[in-house]
């Protein structure tokens, strides 16, 4: 029977220097859900996601991914990353940026109209990436991490500093394509944006202190919003009660070591 979960990790460590990030992180991420990543900066959603794709250096533990271990060749047509800074080159425009991309990965012919309508970009097709307004470039980056129909799909913060409208956009994005089968993790310290999560992993300094939905997390914090939740969190687990403060129905975890991907490597 197949695997139903996109992302296993078990006994995660991951060290700077002297300094632990993560002290044996275990977790466990559905297929075809949206699971948000949320917390404050700095707390180690980008470490973590990095461990995802098989772009950072791990101390030990696992990570398995789609079935495969963590950073094989085999994920690099499979995974795509969204980083938080941008992906795209200036000096090229919308459909050159894409077409470079889908080049690399081997795309289907007509992906890279594919994505520019998807991600409304068709009247900026011809523009360059320098040109566009920080909005229009965003969706450009995003539109990278679309090409040749990816399985899962890591996305590092892609609302941030975004106008609500453009959010709103984008999440109902990230909602077609989890229809359509995708896995997404979609980083944030927006706590509203829980609210549009199938899943939730929140975390604090390194560690998850909740596994959990949108609909348990309120009940289980006797909260009405997802901010007064998180807050109400902190507070429990500033009080010394663990660090998995709320637990999801679907807490299942585990496996495999981490290597490297990223949409640029595709051919490396």
């Amino acid at each position: 029977m197949m695997n139903n979960l996109a992302v296993e990790i078990s006994q995660l460590c991951v060290r700077r220097g002297r300094v632990r990030v993560f002290d044996g992180i275990d977790l466990a991420i559905p297929r075809g859900q949206i699971t948000g990543l949320l917390g404050p900066s700095g707390c180690g959603k980008t470490t973590l996601m990095r461990s995802i794709v098989g772009v950072q250096k791990i101390a030990s533990g696992e990570v398995r991914v789609l079935g495969e271990e963590g950073g094989s060749r085999g994920l690099r047509r499979r995974v795509a990353y969204g980083t938080q800074g941008a992906a795209v080159y200036d000096d090229l425009s919308v459909r050159q940026n894409l077409a470079y991309f889908a080049s690399l990965l081997k795309a289907p012919e007509g992906d890279v109209d594919r994505v520019i309508d998807e991600m409304g970009l068709r009247d900026q097709a011809s523009q360059l990436v320098g040109s566009l307004s920080g909005g229009q470039s965003t969706r450009v980056s995003l539109g990278v991490a679309l090409i040749g129909a990816p399985e899962l799909i890591v996305l590092d913060e892609p609302t941030v500093g975004l106008d609500p409208v453009l959010r709103s956009e984008f999440w109902e994005l990230f909602r077609r394509l989890a229809d359509r089968g995708a896995t997404l993790v979609v980083s944030s310290h927006v706590m509203d944006e829980a609210q549009r999560c199938d899943r939730l992993l929140l975390m604090r300094a390194g560690r998850i202190i909740a596994d959990t939905t949108p609909a348990d997390l309120l009940t289980g914090t006797g909260t009405t919003d997802a901010e007064a939740a998180f807050l109400a969190l902190i507070e429990r687990d500033r009080a010394g009660s663990g660090s998995r403060a709320v637990s999801g129905t679907n807490d299942t975890r585990r496996s495999r070591r981490g290597a490297r991907t990223h949409r640029e490597e595709a051919e490396g």
